[in-house]
């Protein structure tokens, strides 16, 4: 199996850094994590690192060298960062339990599985085409189950992108969407970002730098870009990439 990967994490205008990235792979499986701690809850960054460390050390263990169900370990996955971020929380005796968003991709066999919970997001394309870009768990771009565009408190949500109805360490069941199996072709790209790179330029800003250079070129372009326009006020930029080279 082979890919080009390209990862960077910044603090930009922020007093710490929340984000959390990285990617761990076998012979024939890799995986790709991109975690955003919530700033509107205490330790964030905590959450983040502890969804980080809880997934890629389940990989660790079930990836010998392959992954037996690719979904059915998103799935386990989120679950059980999930409640180790809920049990870091009462063994501390926190207040209030830190929350993170979450977005994983699994390569392996020539194929892709991903799953998110919150606005991490991530980006497929092939060539200069975005084939499929998740659909952030926000007011601003879904309407959760029992709410009709008639409720004057969801028209208010709507008008603020970051305000999500799930993430990971929240006291309620985490809504995750686990994508199809998808097959790839030599030279799809991927893209993960927490939502302070995407939030600072246009989706089509994102797909013609991710296209015009290999990922190692293209990401640090983005990061750049995302930190300029965010300014000294900025928050954390980062994201990861990948470009998929075959078996």
């Amino acid at each position: 199996m082979k890919f080009s990967v390209y990862q960077r994490s910044e603090q930009a205008g922020r007093k710490n850094n929340e984000d959390r990235v990285g990617y761990v792979y076998t012979q024939d499986s890799a995986l790709f994590v991109v975690a955003d701690g919530m700033g509107g809850h205490a330790n964030g960054e905590l959450a983040a690192q502890i969804a980080l460390e809880s997934v890629t050390e389940l990989f660790e263990r079930q990836a010998h060298p392959l992954l037996a169900d690719p979904r059915e370990f998103l799935s386990d996955a989120f679950m059980q960062a999930h409640h180790q971020i809920l049990q870091f929380s009462h063994e501390q005796g926190m207040d209030d339990t830190p929350r993170t968003t979450l977005t994983v991709l699994v390569i392996q066999n020539g194929q892709a599985t991903w799953a998110h919970c919150g606005d991490t997001r991530l980006y497929w394309l092939r060539a200069v085409q975005l084939l499929k870009r998740t659909l952030d768990h926000s007011y601003a771009e879904q309407m959760p189950a029992g709410v009709t565009s008639s409720n004057s408190d969801y028209l208010m949500k709507m008008a603020n992108r970051n305000v999500l109805f799930t993430c990971l360490g929240s006291p309620t069941k985490p809504i995750y969407d686990i994508s199809p199996t998808v097959s790839l072709q030599l030279g799809d790209k991927f893209f993960l970002s927490s939502d302070g790179l995407w939030g600072c330029m246009t989706e089509e800003d994102i797909v013609d730098t991710l296209a015009s250079a290999p990922v190692t070129q293209s990401v640090p372009l983005l990061i750049d870009l995302a930190l300029k326009n965010g300014g000294i006020y900025g928050d954390n930029v980062t994201g990861i990439g990948i470009e998929w080279k075959g078996n």
